[in-house]
């Protein structure tokens, strides 16, 4: 059975470049595993930068980047077949797979192999919810399901969207998918506190110098709804807030920052979760020098392919 290579951790530990130099190493190529890469024109927003899949001039080649026009709404759904594809289109050039990102819903859905539903737009059933109150939908959600976060009901949109999904699944059965067979090994890569704070002030100011701020502002010339750019969230979501004067400046930078600094614990947290549900992940220090962060991949790698042998 092949082996999938994923690469883990929180945002600013250098995650992506790890995973092209081990690529380099061992003939492997990379999925993408993060949910906003996925968008062609959200390049700065989303540390998207094919410097970090180069390796001695050599583009590592990469999926799962680029799929899709910003604006539109993305889901794990259509992630997971973008991942049984990539999966199966690597693996046929002989090549070692590695999926690489920081969305964990993302990672654990490939990983586990959920079986997902397309869940199409129903107009009519959302007009319907439209002439209700928000207690009413929260109420309606909850019957369907335990509420553990705010995620579904932080907006009406998402509150109807929940909705919707909930009376799809409720009134189809799952589809079967062809999942492709693997034996995951999951590396995180662990950096502190400290640096990882250090490290999103220093890239948070140098995207905002790289023209993060034009970037946003041609996506809404284009005619990417701003509601849309607040959905996407974190740089989108607080430079819209700025573009329509809702924020000044100052404010835009700082409550940006600190909301990127709670998205990284936020990861972090989700990453603990996996290893609580089961999923061993090798934890690796990311403060290490590139060639050492490698070889001690390569470690993790051998002693599993021995344990597989065994």
């Amino acid at each position: 059975m092949n082996k999938l290579i994923t690469i883990i951790g929180p945002t600013a530990s250098g995650k992506t470049v790890l995973a092209a130099q081990l690529a380099n190493n061992i003939s492997g190529e990379i999925m993408s595993g993060d949910s906003r890469q996925v968008y062609r024109g959200m390049d700065i927003g989303t540390g998207k930068d094919l410097v970090d899949y180069t390796v001695d001039g050599n583009l590592i080649p990469y999926y799962i980047v680029d799929v899709v026009d910003a604006g539109t709404k993305y889901n794990v759904y259509e992630f997971q077949q973008d991942f049984i594809t990539s999966y199966n289109t690597i693996i046929a050039k002989k090549k070692q797979p590695i999926l690489c990102g920081g969305t964990g819903m993302y990672i654990e859905a490939a990983l586990k192999g959920y079986t997902l539903i397309h869940v199409p737009s129903n107009q009519e059933f959302r007009a319907k919810c439209e002439t209700k109150t928000e207690a009413e939908l929260i109420a309606e959600l909850k019957g369907f399901k335990e509420l553990h976060n705010n995620t579904d009901i932080d907006n009406r949109r998402r509150m109807i969207r929940a909705l919707e999904i909930e009376h799809y699944y409720a009134s189809n059965v799952e589809i079967k998918i062809e999942y492709p067979q693997f034996n995951p090994l999951i590396i995180g890569v662990s950096i502190d506190v400290e640096t990882r704070r250090t490290r999103i002030d220093k890239r948070l100011q140098q995207r905002l110098e790289e023209g993060m701020i034009d970037e946003v502002k041609a996506l809404i010339d284009r005619g990417v709804p701003t509601e849309t750019l607040l959905y996407y969230g974190l740089e989108y979501k607080f430079i819209t807030m700025y573009l329509l004067n809702q924020l000044t400046y100052n404010e835009m930078v700082t409550q940006l920052n600190i909301a990127i600094h709670q998205f990284a614990k936020r990861q972090m947290t989700w990453f603990r979760g996996m290893e609580r549900r089961g999923m061993k992940i090798h934890w690796i220090d990311g403060m290490k020098p590139m060639n050492e962060r490698v070889h001690d991949c390569l470690g993790i790698i051998n002693e599993y392919e021995m344990h597989q042998i065994v």
